[in-house]
């Protein structure tokens, strides 16, 4: 099988079975999207958005989150993991946001990852969620399912997977395969124990095909 026809097969199935794919934060602007997204990192969609609403409903926009001291932020976020660093840098990134972009999420990645604990995946992640920008963000999950399947080919790096899968996603399905790739490798293609019986891709998976080899 080539390159092309496994990306797609791979993007047929998901369309067929995965029509509506969408982060599993809550959030209801930019603003709050990029708040859940920094709070997520290493930690659970679940736990983040039990924590979201109440540190929302304080501090609901850059400029109140701005004023805030730090230790009014960290009371709201401390059962989340890492809450010193993420104290640190929701604060950092309110203050960057009311001094140089007055308030305003920008849709830029590049700009957003000049932002206080934004780097290249959560900037991804704000770029392609908030504003349907064609950009892949590479988690863990990103990275294991597409390199499974065989999307991606021996990655050095997640920015080397990330360039992989946009220069054969079409452009208006990127945002969309970033959902499709992260919930099936959250519920289905688990790190430990992948429920292969379970998948529809198995057929096509390179993975799937050398554990049946082994056996």
């Amino acid at each position: 099988m080539t390159l092309k026809e496994r990306y797609s097969k791979t993007i047929e199935y998901f369309e067929k079975n995965m029509p509506v794919a969408e982060t599993e934060l809550h959030y209801h602007d930019p603003f709050e999207l990029i708040v859940a997204v920094i709070l997520s990192a290493q930690c659970t969609d679940k736990r983040v958005n039990m924590i979201t609403p109440s540190l929302l409903g304080k501090f609901p926009d850059p400029e109140s989150m701005a004023a805030a001291d730090p230790s009014e932020i960290y009371e709201f976020i401390k059962s989340c993991s890492y809450p010193n660093n993420k104290t640190k840098h929701l604060s950092g990134m309110a203050r960057m946001l009311v001094k140089d972009f007055a308030g305003i999420i920008p849709d830029d990645p590049v700009l957003l990852q000049r932002l206080p604990g934004v780097g290249r995946k959560t900037a991804n992640v704000v770029a392609s969620v908030a504003f349907n920008k064609p950009v892949m963000a590479v988690d863990t999950h990103v990275l294991r399912v597409s390199s499974r399947i065989g999307i991606v080919r021996n990655p050095r790096n997640p920015l080397d997977a990330e360039k992989q899968l946009c220069a054969n996603i079409p452009t208006d399905m990127i945002h969309k395969a970033h959902h499709w790739l992260i919930l099936h490798g959250r519920y289905v293609c688990k790190a430990r124990v992948p429920l292969c019986s379970q998948c529809g891709l198995r057929e096509i998976c390179r993975y799937f095909s050398g554990k049946r080899k082994q056996n």
